[in-house]
């Protein structure tokens, strides 16, 4: 396991990286809701919470915190 050190408080990767997804999705969030994309969406939450989950996989496969 990864482990990043902040002023001697250590951190798993995995948690940096959903902090970092959590920051690009709501940034794509906002940028589709500005776009009126948000009018095609079925259920909003849902949505929402792939586009994380999506953001959290791209994040980690392109930083390579855990091998494939």
């Amino acid at each position: 396991m990864i482990e990043a050190n902040l002023y001697g408080v250590y951190l798993p990767w995995l948690l940096l990286l959903a902090g970092g997804a959590l920051a690009c999705a709501w940034a794509t969030r906002r940028l589709l809701a500005w776009a009126g994309a948000y009018r095609w969406v079925w259920h909003p939450a849902l949505f929402d919470l792939a586009l994380y989950v999506l953001w959290l996989y791209a994040l980690t496969r392109l930083t390579g915190a855990f091998p494939a």
